[in-house]
């Protein structure tokens, strides 16, 4: 599979312990240093603004999307490849999307969820074929994955549909995952 871009969803806050940023900004340069084109949210802040930052850093392709209310809160990234305004979280989020080869959710909050959740209902509706995973430190995505399993053993999930999404131990992993292969 030909990964050329992938979106990642992380928050925009930096969180309580610097592993959080640090992580970010690995995926970030990780990323970038492989070829592959960063898709976020377009903040320069918390996560976002250290995945992004750190992918540039590298020379790294760093496209941003951000609605038009945040640009004039001025959360807005300014050194970024490509910028790009919608108006909406909706259209955001459908930019997003088709803009990307698979998806990578970092720790975050509601609204990393929220992505997180609406990339894997569109694959499990069919609306896309495209790879996703997670990555955090011991312990962040627990919680959801547990609830994920109880959800297939009451039968709302189906186990295919389960295994959507997965977490990998670290970006190398979930690029392999991905199908990702170094260019040769």
């Amino acid at each position: 599979m030909s990964i050329r871009r992938v979106c990642v969803f992380c928050g925009a806050s930096p969180g309580r312990d610097p592993a959080y940023l640090e992580l970010a900004a690995s995926v970030g340069a990780g990323l970038a240093q492989r070829g592959i084109g960063v898709v976020y949210g377009g903040s320069r802040v918390g996560m976002m603004g250290a995945l992004a930052d750190a992918a540039l850093a590298v020379g790294g392709e760093v496209i941003g999307i951000i609605p038009r209310r945040l640009v004039e809160r001025e959360l807005a990234h300014g050194g970024l490849t490509d910028l790009r305004v919608v108006e909406t979280l909706h259209e955001r989020k459908a930019e997003m999307a088709a803009s990307s080869d698979g998806f990578i959710a970092l720790p975050g909050g509601l609204g990393t969820l929220e992505e997180l959740a609406e990339v894997a209902s569109w694959a499990q509706l069919g609306l896309h074929a495209k790879p996703i995973g997670l990555l955090g430190p011991v312990g962040y995505w627990d919680a959801l994955l547990g609830w994920l399993d109880h959800a297939v053993a009451e039968g709302f999930i189906a186990p295919g549909h389960r295994a959507l999404v997965d977490l990998d131990p670290d970006l190398e992993a979930l690029l392999e995952r991905f199908g990702w292969r170094a260019p040769t």
